[in-house]
Parts: structure tokens; sequence; C-alpha cells
């Protein structure tokens, strides 16, 4: 299986300690500016019950999902308590030229 690298906004589109969703073809993804400047993408919808996670609450590594508050970390996907219990699937990102890739299987 290889990768395909997708552009995904301009660096400013997502300000630190942010989220914003991103579709593309049938998946949606979420993809996180840390308080570090370091980008970062997992699955969009929560693991949960299928809640759009840019819709949510960024603090430190944290996502926080809008409909029953489960909390995943975005940097490793994992899974941060009741009632979540399953990781998200995550990413890889780059930033070149300003711009915010992320990279989907094909």
């Amino acid at each position: 299986m290889t990768e395909q690298w997708i552009d995904v906004c301009a660096v400013g589109d997502i300000d630190e300690e942010d989220v914003i969703r991103f579709d593309h073809g049938q998946q949606t993804y979420a993809v996180y500016r840390s308080a570090e400047d370091r980008f970062f993408a997992t699955a969009g919808l929560c693991t949960h019950e299928s809640i759009h996670l840019a819709d949510g609450l960024v603090m430190d590594h944290v996502i926080e999902c809008p409909k029953h508050n489960g909390r995943f970390d975005f940097r490793t996907g994992k899974a941060l308590g009741a009632p979540v219990c399953v990781n998200l699937k995550t990413y890889p990102v780059r930033v070149e030229a300003g711009r915010v890739l992320l990279a989907i299987a094909v």
C-alpha cells in the first residue's frame, strides 16, 4: 500500500491549540495544531458515536468530543477514558511551503 499526500490547508488556517475538519473522498479527518506549533491528524469522527471531532475542544494534546465529552490524545489517537474505549486512527502530517499535507493510503 502506498501513501498519497493531500493538501489540507495553509498553516495559518489552523490556530494554535485548535482543530479543523477536512473531508476528502468518503473520509472525514480532524487536523490539529498543538501549542508547540506541530500538526497532527486523526480520523474525524469520534469512535463512540461518530460525532465530528472538529466541533470539540482542544486542550493541551487532547481533543474532547462535543457530544459525550470522550477524550483522545490527538498525537497518538489513544482513547483516554469512558465513554470512549476505541482509539482513533492517526495519519502522518507534514508542512511544506506553508501548507499542511496529510498522508492517506491508496
